[in-house]
């Protein structure tokens, strides 16, 4: 059965966020959370606490064992977009947009590949 974990409003883009679950979306658990933890964009950490949570919460409800979770689902939906105005010349505005997105993870107990 599998169990998955959400994190909404992530301040990253799901561009951004596509580049770093490509690299694990697949994995098992632990070679994914290994693969994240030496990424330096500080995406690759939002995406790890998501991982490890749906792996927290497989481990509660399921009583699995962590090594043999692997991931099943890992993606980045866009979120609401946060619109500001930046000034510019001649009493003009420019509109700068914040990109947001939402990471879901599902975990799931399946065997080596």
């Amino acid at each position: 059965m599998p169990v998955k974990a959400t994190a909404t409003n992530s301040g990253i883009s799901a561009k951004k966020l596509k580049l770093i679950i490509d690299l694990v979306k697949g994995k098992p658990v632990e070679e994914a959370l290994q693969v994240l933890r030496f990424l330096p964009s500080p995406g690759a950490a939002a995406v790890a606490k998501v991982v490890e949570s749906a792996a927290a919460n497989a481990e509660n409800e399921l009583l699995a064992r962590r090594g043999e979770l692997r991931l099943e689902q890992l993606f980045a939906n866009e979120g609401p977009r946060t619109k500001r105005i930046r000034a510019r010349a001649r009493g003009r505005s420019a509109r700068i947009t914040r990109r947001n997105s939402h990471i879901t993870a599902v975990v799931d107990e399946g065997g080596a590949p």
